[in-house]
């Protein structure tokens, strides 16, 4: 799922704007709904006054038992009315968070990564809190709304009993959100630099998790916690230094908040003293001093949460409006040809230049493990085409030529650190449950036996990352989905280097008979697989130094002995 540059949010706000736009109708209902709970809960200490002045004055049986009607409609509209508007706000946001999940989502799954300096814990952590929290804006702005009209009504009311008392509020309102919207501030960028730091923690335990056998092999497991635990530690101080901020905010608002309830308690008691307003205004000035305590609470509140949303929408926006690494081309690629590099300089690659014709079985032997991982990258268009000079041509065009998906589906490149995905051996092998060759894939990549050893055989449940199979089983496994894809052009980098010989003979068989008239390229030092090839290319030094058979470099090339003969 892609999303056209000009709908892509840019910035933080756009996409603020983006979700208030989306939720206009949800925000008006629940705005409403919410606005009229507040504007109950504001009449009931209202009805109260209204009531005890009419007993005294009437001493009715039949008003009373009206007032009490009033208060029973008054109650049922509260408690009704905060029913279906938190539902309707609640959904509203809960959807919207949704939705930026999978946006966010989208965008790291996509075929053309995006140039944006994240690892992928941080951009969890993007797609999962920053997410919720940039949707809290839905709920946001109709409690905000709500909050003040609960505020306008007891302003209202007060002034109509006296109009001291409705300035007291109306000034008093504005000059606590004045002193709290600069404490708010701070909350903003004390949470959005929190949330970097909790995001690079989890990024750190992702990279841990995804070591952690090597890392156990050569004891680093306690230099690598020592790590973790030195990000986590940042991530705490800055932690409670937001709940500093945000204590003292709350603290704030509260005292603010109490201070403006007791001068209006204490300013209507003296014009209740002095005759000026009734007994029954007095009471409804006391409920009402007691009553706007919460309403103002919840709006004093709301900057610091515009502010948190408006810095998780900021680091929703480094994914969403990052350009991508490369803009692919329209073009797919021809069927009947090969793969070509031509002069490609790149790392240690020096002006590499080979050729691989269709349907040809070609093997590499790169004497330096990083001139290999850096062929691999060229070709798996982890590096874009204009990062590197020469050119790659895949199927007769150039890589910057062809579109993404069609260069996918021609050709596939398999890293030797196939990831293992949670699900069964059937749904790694062919996660899209398309492929007709998972029996011949098995069969060529050795993976019999594994399926022979478990009764439930492809259905067998392999956890996360393959932690329930053996390296060797990994292999077998990620050297299974490649084969099983089917694709013109097929890259493998070392993938036999878990196994035994006798298996590795095997599968040295299997991969070429099932690959027959398919272009295939592996990159090994396997003796087994440089035999199987058509022919064997020698990389050295960035260059293509040698080329011959397996066994014609054996018994000429002292150097290429020494380096695959085992």
């Amino acid at each position: 799922m892609t999303t056209p540059d000009t709908q892509r949010p840019r910035t933080g706000s756009d996409i603020l704007r983006t979700a208030l736009r989306r939720n206009i109708g949800a925000m008006a209902g629940g705005t409403l709904l919410m606005g009229l709970y507040q504007a109950g809960e504001t009449a009931f200490p209202i009805a109260l006054g209204l009531i005890v002045e009419h007993t005294m004055r009437h001493r009715s049986l039949g008003s009373l038992g009206l007032s009490i009607a009033a208060l029973a409609v008054i109650i049922t509209t509260v408690s009704l009315s905060w029913r279906f508007g938190m539902r309707v706000l609640q959904k509203a946001n809960t959807t919207e968070a949704h939705r930026w999940r999978v946006q966010v989502a989208a965008c790291g799954l996509q075929p053309v990564a995006r140039d944006v300096d994240l690892k992928s814990g941080e951009v969890l952590t993007i797609a999962t809190e920053d997410a919720d929290q940039t949707a809290d804006i839905i709920e946001v702005v109709p409690l905000l709304i709500s909050s003040l009209v609960a505020v306008v009504v007891a302003a209202v009311a007060l002034g109509l009993a006296d109009l001291r008392l409705g300035l007291l509020v109306i000034v008093g309102t504005v000059a606590i959100m004045s002193i709290l919207s600069v404490l708010s501030r701070r909350i903003g960028s004390s949470t959005q630099e929190q949330q970097a730091r909790v995001a690079r923690a989890g990024a750190k335990v992702a990279d841990l998790i995804t070591g952690l056998r090597p890392l156990h092999g050569f004891g680093g497991n306690h230099a690598a916690f020592r790590s973790y635990r030195t990000v986590s530690t940042e991530a705490k101080h800055q932690a409670i230094t937001v709940a500093r901020v945000n204590g003292a905010y709350a603290g704030t608002a509260l005292a603010l908040n109490a201070v403006l309830a007791g001068a209006v308690t204490l300013t209507a008691g003296w014009l209740a003293f002095d005759g000026r307003i009734t007994i029954g205004e007095l009471v409804m000035a006391v409920g009402l001093a007691q009553f706007i305590m919460d309403p103002l609470k919840l709006f004093s509140e709301m900057p610091k949460y515009v502010m948190i949303a408006r810095a998780s929408a900021a680091r929703m926006a480094l994914v969403l409006a990052a350009p991508p690494v490369t803009v692919p081309g329209p073009e797919r690629p021809a069927a009947g040809e090969g793969l070509e590099i031509d002069c490609v300089r790149h790392g240690s690659l020096r002006r590499l230049k080979l050729q691989v014709s269709a349907g040809e079985f070609v093997a590499i032997a790169a004497y330096q493990p990083r001139t290999a991982a850096d062929l691999v990258s060229v070709l798996a268009v982890n590096v874009p085409p204009d990062a590197y000079e020469g050119v790659v041509r895949v199927g007769g065009r150039e890589l910057a030529e062809l579109s993404i998906e069609a260069l996918r589906a021609h050709l596939l490149v398999n890293p030797y650190d196939g990831e293992i995905f949670a699900g069964t051996l059937r749904t790694n092998i062919d996660p899209s449950g398309t492929s007709r060759l998972v029996p011949e894939a098995v069969e060529a990549s050795m993976l019999t036996d594994v399926v022979a050893l478990h009764r439930e055989g492809l259905e067998y449940g392999v956890r996360d990352r393959g932690a329930n199979l053996s390296g060797g089983q990994r292999q077998r496994l990620s050297l299974a989905r490649a084969l099983a894809a089917d694709t013109d052009v097929l890259v493998l980098h070392d993938p036999t280097t878990a196994v035994d010989a006798v298996t590795e003979q095997l599968i040295a068989r299997g991969v070429a008979e099932l690959r027959r008239g398919r272009t295939t390229v592996v990159i090994t030092s396997s003796p087994a697989l440089l035999d199987a090839a058509d022919r064997v290319l020698v990389l050295d030094d960035g260059v293509i130094t040698a080329e011959d058979t397996h066994r014609n470099l054996l018994a000429t090339d002292e150097e290429y002995y020494a380096a695959v003969a085992r």
